[in-house]
């Protein structure tokens, strides 16, 4: 290889994180802390408008329209119009000397928004894929009234579930019995919502990596890191305790047990697990059935797969909806585990259905009775000429 390639080489990809949750949650007061930190002297900021941010303290120098330099030395800029032309604006300039270099890029969504079509961007575009890479969903959920934001606003709960870190915000503001109690039914209700979300609870001291560096690649190693990205035990440790304390919620008072679930009406979250290699056509088949009949009730999945014609090379995926990431094939498994393991997040849709689907492609199981595979609330139907037909 000539210098001349090297020198066209694309340097490696920078990492996103997404930073969301309900107005007035504390978003404003996180990326403050986080904006302090050194580490963060080289990231980019995308924020919707700076009048809906706090962070005017931190402004000094004014750069153009669009871009200001802060205290700190990050970039702050205003997402106009796509964020696809934000993303490759910035690319643009960075490679034309009009502006620093950057080694992070931090997305900053309203407190209404859906995460998925922001993640959908860097996960979709192959120009963002090659220059970016998905490092984690920060949603930061206020500790007084983060329970009742999750009951009146279907967003607010969307958000938590989907997250890789779930910051609690205002747990300074938590003072009375009354409130610690309340912060510990909220606490609860997360990790029954998402169990392999993270919970940091404290700001003050917040360590970049605390919050941020959720993704596959462990930024210290550079390498993947599956076990800390996918956290899959966490869920697996869960369902089996749900498995054996079973009978003791069937006998819990009726508003006991719907104060415990009110999220499970809608969203579940759970781990297949699967001993045996599946052949990569018959995955490949499974997941393209799976997201094309379903995929607006698969909020999220992320995985390790373990394929029949290399069982050394795992293969990763990672998806929102309909929209997966390419999957990445690992030089070897990273520990002793060499199981099969994809956490769903899903909505309006039975973890029952996706487990037979799977067996069924792995030849396991005969599906003559769609009914069988039926699903819970506001069924989807399969698309025509799929499996199911």
């Amino acid at each position: 290889m000539n210098d001349s390639s090297v020198a066209r080489r694309p340097p490696p990809p920078v990492p996103v994180s997404i930073v969301t949750g309900f107005l007035g949650a504390g978003k404003t007061t996180l990326l403050n802390r986080l904006l302090r930190d050194p580490a963060l002297a080289k990231a980019v900021v995308l924020i919707n408008e700076f009048g809906e941010i706090g962070l005017d303290h931190l402004f000094v120098e004014k750069i153009d329209g669009d871009m200001v330099m802060m205290a700190s030395g990050c970039l702050c800029c205003t997402i106009r119009g796509d964020l696809i032309d934000s993303l490759e604006d910035l690319l643009r300039r960075r490679d034309n000397g009009r502006m620093r270099d950057f080694d992070r890029v931090i997305i900053e969504t309203t407190g209404l928004a859906d995460p998925a079509p922001v993640l959908h961007t860097i996960m979709s575009q192959p120009y963002l894929l090659l220059r970016f890479r998905l490092d984690g969903v920060v949603t930061v959920v206020d500790a007084i009234n983060g329970a009742a934001t999750l009951d009146a606003y279907p967003e607010a709960l969307k958000q938590a579930a989907v997250a890789d870190r779930l910051a609690l915000a205002k747990t300074d503001l938590v003072v009375t019995d009354e409130q610690r109690r309340s912060l510990a039914r909220l606490r609860a209700r997360l990790v029954e919502l998402n169990p392999t979300a993270r919970i940091v609870e404290d700001f003050s001291d917040c360590a970049t990596a605390a919050v941020l560096d959720a993704g596959l690649y462990d930024p210290a190693t550079k390498s993947p890191d599956v076990a800390r990205w996918l956290n899959a035990e966490a869920l697996i440790d869960r369902q089996g305790s749900h498995d054996h304390a079973h009978a003791a919620h069937s006998s819990a008072s009726a508003t006991e047990t719907d104060a415990a679930n009110r999220h499970s009406e809608s969203i579940r979250t759970f781990c297949f697990v699967s001993d045996e290699p599946m052949a990569p056509s018959a995955f490949n088949l499974f997941l393209e059935m799976l997201r094309g009949a379903h995929g607006p009730s698969l909020l999220r999945v992320k995985g390790v797969v373990a394929l029949s014609d290399d069982v050394s090379r795992p293969l990763v995926i990672h998806g929102v909806q309909h929209v997966f990431h390419p999957p990445v094939r690992l030089d070897a498994w990273p520990d002793q585990d060499r199981r099969t393991r994809i956490v769903f997040i899903i909505r309006h849709l039975n973890p029952n259905f996706i487990e037979q689907l799977y067996s069924a492609f792995a030849g396991k199981v005969r599906i003559d009775q769609p009914d069988a595979l039926a699903l819970t609330e506001n069924p989807l139907k399969p698309a025509p000429g799929g499996l199911l037909s």
